[in-house]
């Protein structure tokens, strides 16, 4: 897709969806991190049932790291994978009170040496904590990237670089939303709802769905 198209489809979006935001419920970048790591593999609706009786125990890197994994592990057993987020919850809040002063850091590097965070994890919290433009590329967003040809990659991180490269500047920060929202919601993967997407025009994928007003 060229650079002209790609930007036709994110504007589309964003006409449609003038002020993105995640649907994690956060009040912190450090309830945001532990809500992002909790996230993986799990939906947001489902971390959204878990964190308000985390975060009321446990509000900040201090007392999540003295909840300990066990503690932790007694308010999410809900999510998939509860086990392993527990430890990396406690030790990343251990990691941030010994390296950072109980400050989550604005730093790309320092961010992914904290247990259970990567690159997308460490996108998300750079891109809504702190403002940067960062693209997190999720399931969804691989998908509609290599589905819609607006940026096909056989990584995340290739998607990622694409995604960078063809959004509008100005519109940069708030394409991860965007898309993720896109991909969560019309651009699924079984079956894409073609029908109502805004950004029809511009999507080069060849199987568009017929849907009931087409």
């Amino acid at each position: 897709m060229a650079a002209a198209q790609a930007a036709a489809f994110i504007r589309a979006l964003a006409e449609a969806n003038p002020a993105p935001k995640t649907e994690l419920e956060y009040s912190d970048p450090f309830t945001l991190l532990v809500a992002v790591v909790l996230s993986a593999q799990t939906t947001d609706v489902a971390v959204n049932k878990v964190t308000p009786s985390l975060f009321a125990e446990a509000p900040d890197p201090a007392s999540m790291a003295a909840l300990g994994a066990e503690g932790i592990g007694r308010h999410i057993r809900r999510i998939g994978l509860w086990q392993a987020k527990a430890k990396n919850v406690a030790a990343l809040s251990q990691l941030l009170i010994e390296r950072h002063g109980g400050v989550v850091p604005s730093d790309r590097t320092a961010l992914e040496a904290l247990p259970g965070v990567g690159r997308k994890t460490a996108n998300v919290v750079l891109n809504v904590a702190f403002g940067e433009n960062a693209m997190a590329v999720d399931t969804h967003i691989f998908r509609l990237g290599n589905r819609t040809g607006l940026a096909p990659g056989d990584t995340p991180r290739a998607v990622e670089d694409g995604l960078m490269k063809r959004c509008p500047p100005e519109l940069l920060r708030d394409a991860h939303h965007w898309l993720i929202l896109h991909g969560r919601y019309v651009c699924k993967a079984r079956r894409p709802e073609c029908w109502h997407c805004v950004a029809r025009a511009h999507c080069n994928y060849p199987d568009k769905v017929a849907g009931p007003s087409d």
